[in-house]
């Protein structure tokens, strides 16, 4: 038994390797209406819109282009501090982080604070040395910081964020001529972590929603009390988070949620003018959600469900078996969709199986696209034990035919 369970796990696993040699079947569900949305009037050199849900870009100008990024680094910088450090950890400045240039919380080499007091400096005022002082007091240096920053950025699946301060400074790495530079899709992408997917999401909404904090440092010496910059906050109904940020590299820059309605909209600007025009950011924002909201609507498409006729199966104890495709329940794919995005269903199942089928056994998938998006996946499974056609089977066949006869 123990042998047979082997061998079928072994089965299983080489024929979920093998289906994707197998041709792809295509249904198209819903095909492309005649008319697009236009596109918009932005002023940001580089432009997100994205789906908080699913995390699908619904709207894009110059998504995929690396600029700098300025303050809005300033969201990797929090989330780590809350990911690897304790709120009450007691952070000491160093002469680096105390040397840092506007805008600044003025503190002062040798001081003390509670990190918990210094994120919402970080976050509400967005002050530079209170993200140098942070960096090292997580990493160690401002070098090993920058390390964890990029490490992250890899495991949210940003492939060209490249991190080099943690307050969005403009640099440059002097062995790779790299600048301080993110994507508008990779930008929004980090906040949808933030916000939605880090374990500590709960803290990060908590710092970077509060209007205002008061604190002091730890010998109680000095006061302080910052106000949140973020006016989307103030301004827009529905408005979850948001970071502002400006360098004289990177120009004006911003990335906020919104939720409108059941709809969520993370929105990423680089690059958004520079001085004196500082509204330009909230301009496009308000272009993107209001794009966002009357173009797009939630459509269910587990309406439509691909024809999988049974597999047969050589060598078994019966010519074919049933599939059965693992949707949830209740079954339900709702999507947040343009209504002239076409929708495509893609199979990817076994075209013959050999028997032993076990009842479960994985035979393929089924993809669910909307445009050239993939938002769901769902596995095919076989419905039915089917059995070998054996020696074994034939002795087994012939004694009980025996037994049967004998004892009538």
């Amino acid at each position: 038994m123990r042998i047979r369970k082997a061998y079928i796990r072994t089965l299983t696993a080489l024929l979920a390797l093998a289906l994707w040699l197998w041709p792809i079947q295509t249904e198209a569900v819903q095909a492309p209406g005649e008319e697009a949305p236009a596109p918009l009037e932005l002023r940001a050199r580089a432009a997100v819109l994205m789906d908080g849900d699913t995390g699908r870009i619904l709207y894009g100008k110059n998504q995929d282009q690396t600029l700098p990024m300025a303050s809005t680094t300033k969201i990797m910088t929090c989330i780590l501090a809350l990911e690897n450090a304790s709120l009450d950890d007691v952070v000491e400045v160093s002469s680096y982080a105390a040397s840092m240039p506007d805008v600044q919380l003025n503190i002062r080499e040798g001081e003390q604070y509670r990190l918990g007091d210094l994120l919402y400096s970080l976050m509400l005022e967005s002050h530079n040395d209170t993200a140098a002082a942070i960096a090292e007091h997580v990493a160690g240096t401002r070098e090993a910081f920058a390390d964890m920053m990029n490490q992250k950025a890899r495991d949210i699946g940003c492939r060209d964020t490249f991190f080099i301060t943690p307050n969005g400074l403009d640099a440059e790495d002097p062995d790779t001529g790299r600048i301080h530079s993110t994507t508008a899709a990779e930008l929004a992408g980090i906040l949808r972590y933030c916000l939605f997917q880090s374990p500590e999401r709960e803290g990060f909404l908590r710092v970077t929603r509060a209007p205002s904090h008061a604190f002091s440092d730890v010998s109680g010496t000095r006061t302080f009390s910052c106000v949140n910059h973020n006016a989307l906050l103030t301004t827009t109904k529905g408005a979850i988070s948001g970071k502002t940020g400006f360098t004289a590299g990177a120009g004006y820059c911003y990335v906020g949620a919104v939720k409108k309605g059941e709809k969520t909209f993370i929105a990423a600007l680089l690059g958004c003018g520079w001085p004196p025009h500082r509204t330009y950011k909230w301009e496009d924002m308000g272009r993107l959600l209001a794009f966002g909201d009357e173009n797009y609507d939630f459509y269910e498409l587990l309406k439509e469900t691909p024809e999988l006729p049974p597999i047969p199966v050589k060598n078994g104890i019966g010519s074919q078996t049933g599939l059965t495709v693992g949707y949830p329940e209740p079954a339900s794919l709702k999507i947040l969709m343009n209504q002239n995005e076409p929708v495509t269903i893609k199979k990817k199942v076994a075209k013959e199986l050999t028997a032993p089928v076990a009842a479960g056994m994985a035979v393929g998938q089924v993809d669910y696209y909307v445009g050239e998006d993939l938002v769901a996946s769902f596995p095919v499974t076989a419905s039915e034990t089917v059995g070998k056609w054996d020696l074994e089977f034939c002795v087994k066949t012939l004694l009980n035919g025996f037994l049967f006869c004998y004892n009538g």
